[in-house]
């Protein structure tokens, strides 16, 4: 065995193999694979195989595509066979909600070029006959969809991986995981101690246990998984080719040929997880007790969906576990604050993500980012505030919801509350419904008290209508108040700060006492920020960006550090509120005797609020007249009741998120991972014109932007007002422009101010043209929309400069 290499990839499942063999097709073949049996072993080698597109985030469907499309490849490399069987399958409807999720779906493949269609209860029969099309409304059809040969497919990344030059040390039990002064690792096994630059933890059922050698969490549980094999069916066995897929989210079960009979799998509500301690070490090729009591209710619902199963016999049952994280997304990228130590984990559906997760991390790893957005399987989308306390609910949750309605305005309620601010009770008394980012409670929006406490989760408008009308009225006419929580905020120091922020974000570094607003960049010019650069003086400076993307940014900071500058994570050590609106200047000045109404638009100052020591920024992401007031938690509650009483004679009230994201569209303000994400570009989304190109500073990305900007995009984000009904833009509608699809949106809404629905959308840089006349299909219907270039508030920034 090799003593030392390049990489250590812990795990021998199809997640590991795919890990290698992409490290190797990259072009590093200096690698290795530690498996402590065989491959397969864990979750691999009992998972039903199969693999589909269809995932609600739409670089996760990419991936989950590039990974179908890989096993031919696989195949031709190896010369092995994969047991593929491309059978296609269908997501059936039983209700309007259904419905309405596989049309949102259908809507984005089309921009996506996947060929996925819109079928009839009719056409499902004919394409599923076993299928009992009562109560079905309809259903999406994808013809990606089948399932394969798991050993065989794990085999075949093997192969092909010790094809480019890697090894597989299988009976290798890897004991510690040990980090050297200079970063480097020494991975200590029953067979000797190997040294590596890398370490990636492909530990399947067991990344818990390989994590803590390390001293990392990984947030994930294993969950038992129970499906049936039947004896052969002769309605199945008959048929002349194979009988495809079938996911039936009402009954909670997928449902596929195996043989010459069929194979039916279900996320059962009374679910468990397993191993809720730690994953024996010693469990490896065993399978579960039967437990067909656990899916009773499950069995019921499938025989009346699918009748040949009443008269078939049971073959065998195959109970196992596998691992979710607590959304159910892979856990996969560079754990932050540990140089060289990777994940791959937490990939439950392996047959259909193994490949784009294997793809995806080799590109990290090889050449420092992705080539599209992995925030969705990005391991730094959880903070070091997760626990296994709340990560069990969470996976029970997300495994109970495997097959439910996803909702773009849904509020899932495990584990909840769990972060709260100080004024969590205060607003829940004031009739707050609340959402949560990054573990911590938001208001969506305040209720009063004869409205329901409840948001009705839908693809169409929601009850929240009146009150985030009702919100927005009192910003735009008066003056709103609510948290900056919500914010990532982070403090540098140090005699070279200057200096290291010229170099990490691309738009100019501000004077004392003035903010700026500037991108991040990656060096390939992807935006990886959006940045609120405030100079308090000389060498201390605070950053306000997104709370959900703090592990994301710190750990950017922390592979970039420099001597003379200090970068420390304040975002749950400073609070306080924004109050935006006409008023809004009043307000504060009534509530302090330093002279802030002299400030001016992006200024910056201390000052004391009432009896709280404060920093003042004049700047608000309502596009209205603002201010961010920013203080210590444990003044925030008396800061509070100096502007909420002082306000009270101007009008004031409280708004919440759903406001905030319905003011911004007022004057097309894009927000982060919705029109600004790495999978775009600052001349794409204009954040260009915050780029400060005559800085005397090589700046992360700075050459990609420059030839960008020689160049020109190719594709514009630009704002349509649409003819929407009872439905508005969520995000990847396709935009069609003379009967072709030419773009997607962004985001978008309502605007209550304006009252016309928005869209936010890339389309080509040609066709951008004011008054632009297009189509935007929402909900399987095409709505009209005309391009916009004029703001629909405040035109000429003048209240919100003045």
């Amino acid at each position: 065995m090799k003593t030392s290499t390049r990489v250590v990839v812990i795990g021998g499942g199809v997640v590991g193999c795919s890990v290698l063999y992409h490290l190797t097709k990259l072009g590093w073949s200096d690698v290795m694979l530690l498996e402590r049996s065989e491959l397969t072993s864990g979750s691999t080698w009992h998972a039903a195989g199969g693999f589909h597109t269809l995932n609600g985030d739409t670089n996760m469907a990419a991936l989950q595509g590039y990974t179908i499309r890989l096993y031919k490849e696989l195949e031709e490399i190896t010369g092995m066979s994969c047991g593929l069987h491309h059978v296609g399958g269908v997501t059936l409807a039983d209700n309007r909600d259904r419905f309405d999720m596989l049309l949102a779906e259908r809507a984005k493949h089309r921009y996506m070029g996947l060929d996925t269609h819109i079928v009839t209860p009719e056409e499902i029969a004919k394409i599923a006959p076993v299928t009992n099309i009562e109560g079905i409304i309809g259903g999406l059809y994808d013809p990606l969809d089948g399932h394969l040969d798991p050993s065989g497919t794990t085999h075949a990344y093997a192969k092909a991986a010790r094809m480019g030059g890697a090894s597989i040390e299988t009976h290798c039990m890897v004991r510690e995981t040990k980090q050297r002064a200079d970063g480097t690792w020494d991975v200590v096994t029953d067979k000797g101690t190997i040294h590596t630059e890398h370490v990636v933890n492909a530990g399947g059922l067991w990344a818990r246990e390989v994590g803590a050698m390390a001293g990392v969490y990984l947030p994930l549980h294993p969950m038992e998984h129970q499906y049936i094999v039947t004896d052969e069916i002769p309605d199945i066995y008959n048929r002349e080719t194979e009988h495809p897929h079938v996911m039936d989210p009402a009954g909670e079960s997928y449902l596929r040929q195996e043989g010459r009979g069929l194979c039916i799998g279900f996320y059962e509500q009374p679910c468990r997880p397993w191993a809720v301690d730690g994953t024996p070490w010693d469990f490896g090729h065993e399978l579960l007790p039967d437990n067909l009591d656990k899916i009773e209710a499950s069995i019921e619902f499938a025989y009346r969906r699918f009748p040949v199963l009443e008269d078939a016999g049971v073959k065998s049952v195959i109970h196992g576990p596998f691992t979710f994280a607590p959304d159910g997304n892979p856990l996969v990228g560079p754990i932050p604050g540990l140089r060289g130590y990777w994940s791959a984990c937490g990939v439950m559906a392996g047959f259909s993500q193994g490949g784009g997760v294997g793809l995806m991390l080799a590109q990290w790893m090889i050449h420092g980012e992705c080539e599209r957005d992995v925030t969705a399987m990005d391991v730094a989308r959880f903070g070091d505030w997760i626990t296994p306390g709340y990560t069990r609910p969470k996976v029970i949750e997300n495994y109970q919801k495997r097959f439910s309605v996803s909702y773009p305005n849904e509020e899932l309620p495990a584990a909840r509350p769990f972060r709260q601010t100080p004024m969590y009770e205060v607003f829940d008394g004031m009739g707050a419904v609340w959402g949560a980012q990054y573990g911590l409670e938001v208001v969506n929006y305040f209720a009063k008290a004869d409205e329901p406490r409840y948001e009705t989760p839908s693809f169409r408008r929601s009850n929240a209508w009146d009150a985030t009308a009702r919100e927005v009225k009192a910003v735009r006419e008066a003056v709103g108040i609510n948290e900056v929580h919500n914010f990532g905020k982070y403090l540098v120091t140090g005699p070279n700060a200057r200096d290291w922020l010229d170099r990490i974000m691309a738009g100019r570094i501000p004077k004392p006492g003035r903010l700026s607003l500037t991108p991040m960049l990656s060096p390939k010019g992807r935006l990886w920020g959006d940045f609120t650069v405030s100079c308090l003086n000389d060498t201390t400076f605070q950053l306000t960006a997104s709370y959900g993307a703090q592990a994301v940014h710190m750990r950017w900071f922390a592979q970039n550090e420099a001597t003379g500058v200090r970068v420390e994570n304040i975002s749950d050590r400073l609070n306080g509120f924004q109050i935006a609106g006409p008023k809004a200047r009043e307000v504060l000045m009534a509530c302090t005797r330093d002279p802030l109404g002299e400030m001016r638009f992006m200024d910056v100052r201390r000052a004391t609020v009432g009896m709280v020591d404060c920093l003042v920024q004049r700047v608000s992401y309502t596009g209205d007249l603002g201010y961010e007031i920013f203080c210590d938690p444990m003044a925030q509650r008396a800061l509070w009741d100096v502007l909420w009483s002082t306000g009270q004679k101007h009008g004031m009230q409280p708004f919440g998120m759903r406001a905030m994201m319905s003011l911004r569209l007022d004057r097309f303000f894009g927000s982060w991972l919705n029109e600004f994400s790495p999978d775009y570009t600052p001349g794409e989304t204009g954040m260009d014109r915050f780029i400060s190109f005559t800085k005397n500073t090589d700046f992360f990305g700075r050459a990609a932007a420059e030839a960008e900007r020689a160049t020109g995009a190719a594709r514009k984000l630009v704002a349509f007002e649409v003819e929407a009904l009872d439905a508005d833009v969520n995000g990847y509608e396709p935009v069609w422009i003379d009967g072709e699809v030419r773009g997607f949106c962004t985001s978008g809404g309502y605007s209550h101010h304006a009252g016309k629905s928005i869209a936010l959308a890339l389309i080509p840089a040609d066709l951008a043209e004011a008054g632009l006349e297009a189509e935007i299909e929402i909900l399987g219907h095409k709505r009209a929309a005309k391009m916009l270039t004029e703001a629909l508030f405040d035109v000429d920034g003048a209240r919100m400069r003045g």
